[in-house]
């Protein structure tokens, strides 16, 4: 019954208006999508990621407080932990694009083909930011089906597409739906978040699947899906194909680098707009804008709105930057600007944000409340990865391990540190020697998401 839904769908698109209300042969009844399905699904693949943890047998003598006061060690197990997840061929001599979220700690990764034979990987990327990760194969020369990329900002609201993956572990398995809507912001999946919303079903399993247009060509890397239960309600999410072929050539060429823009701001509201004089609300409002960078070299300046990028509409900073990660350092962009003035036009070379002071990452060890903790000096291209403000400067967290010390004292990604015992912390290293000259007695300053925190340690 789907299938005769598709081909009158089809149908009804493909003829002329006046000829649209049914359709006109039987061999338009019988249109379906099987020749896209066998050309695209052997080249999407299972991935398998095994990973090996550590929980402890007893987690009474995992708290802090039996450690520091009874000496007493936690005890630990190994576990095997095993994620499902979807990947696709994107060249023939065995390079997989796929989720990173999928492949993530995994110490085994392994991909099964749609003929069931099965290879060890290699990790390429795997890059947290944009939730995507490459893989390699050894085909020992053997060429594979692959997708070929399209052109994502050609989508539009309300075109068919097809997700292709392995849903709940029960075999490959095809969805249709529609493009309902473009530029999500704000899913949580991604640093630089702007997806694809479909209502093809979506499953766990199908993350890291393909979502295909009608012509066979990727649309996008399924992602996401917003459900209360796990199971697809219809909303569905996807990586623009733009972005991730940018991801698969770095991976290719020695590392992904995204250009930054040198500037961040926020949505402009309708509040907004009547305050600056603008006929309606949209675009980005600049509120920072960093000295000697891309978006300051083109002139522009704090209170100017970022309409548009190379003639399409930004709405928020995760829209701008997107359009600034399709591209690659040296590239020149077209933005249109309002404020300040008549609105213009300004083209704006991107470049790579500075590591200015040097990140000097440094895992704090030793007997402190920080123990465990991955640290690191805050700079342009620091605050970048962490989707910090671009001001930001200090001494920021950048991770901390399982089971120690900082993750129990509860320190998170993108803490920064402010001060110890009283006295300000600038750099990885003074932090380092304070915390272990503070003779058994801490007390930081955390900031977190604009609010000051205190811990008191003693010990």
């Amino acid at each position: 019954m789907r299938h005769i839904f598709a081909a009158l769908l089809i149908a009804a698109l493909t003829l002329p208006a006046s000829a649209a209300q049914v359709p006109q042969s039987a061999a338009q009844v019988q249109l379906t999508f099987a020749p896209v399905v066998k050309r695209v699904a052997p080249a999407v693949v299972n991935v398998y990621a095994r990973s090996v943890v550590q929980t402890p047998m007893n987690p009474l003598f995992a708290d802090p407080f039996f450690q520091r006061f009874f000496g007493a060690s936690p005890e630990f197990r190994q576990r095997v932990q095993q994620s499902l997840g979807s990947g696709v061929i994107v060249r023939a001599d065995g390079v997989i694009l796929t989720n990173n979220h999928v492949i993530e700690n995994g110490q085994d990764i392994v991909v099964a083909l749609s003929d069931r034979r099965e290879f060890k990987a290699k990790v390429l990327l795997a890059d947290s930011h944009t939730d995507l990760a490459v893989l390699k194969i050894d085909t020992k020369g053997e060429h594979l089906p692959t997708v070929d990329f399209g052109d994502s900002d050609r989508l539009q609201v309300g075109d068919l597409v097809l997700a292709i993956g392995d849903p709940f572990g029960v075999g490959q398995t095809v969805t249709m739906g529609i493009v309902s809507a473009l530029a999500r912001t704000q899913i949580s999946a991604s640093d630089y978040q702007f997806f694809i919303q479909t209502d093809a079903a979506i499953n766990p399993g199908n993350s890291g699947g393909a979502l295909v247009t009608t012509d066979g060509k990727l649309a996008g890397i399924n992602t996401a899906i917003y459900s209360r239960t796990g199971e697809s309600i219809g909303i569905g999410f996807a990586i623009p194909a733009n972005l991730a072929r940018r991801v698969v050539e770095g991976a290719l060429g020695g590392g992904i680098k995204l250009p930054w823009f040198g500037a961040d701001g926020q949505p402009v509201t309708a509040e907004i707009a009547q305050t600056i004089g603008l006929a309606r609300p949209g675009g980005v409002l600049l509120k920072n804008v960093y000295p000697g960078g891309p978006a300051a070299g083109a002139g522009l300046k704090t209170s100017d709105v970022v309409v548009s990028i190379d003639g399409v509409d930004v709405e928020d900073m995760q829209a701008l930057n997107y359009r600034i990660a399709t591209h690659k350092a040296g590239d020149t962009v077209k933005a249109h600007v309002a404020g300040n003035g008549q609105p213009r036009d300004v083209a704006i070379k991107l470049g790579l944000p500075p590591e200015s002071p040097p990140r000097d990452e440094t895992l704090v060890s030793g007997r402190n409340p920080m123990a465990g903790a991955k640290i690191e000096n805050l700079s342009p291209a620091a605050a970048l990865d962490l989707q910090m403000a671009l001001t930001a400067k200090g001494v920021v967290i950048v991770s901390t391990s399982p089971g120690t010390f900082a993750a129990r004292y509860g320190f998170q990604q993108g803490d920064v540190i402010r001060s110890l015992n009283g006295t300000e912390v600038h750099s990885v290293g003074e932090l380092v020697h304070a915390l272990n000259a503070s003779g058994g007695h801490w007390s930081l300053v955390v900031e977190r998401g604009g609010q000051k925190l205190t811990l008191n340690v003693d010990g």
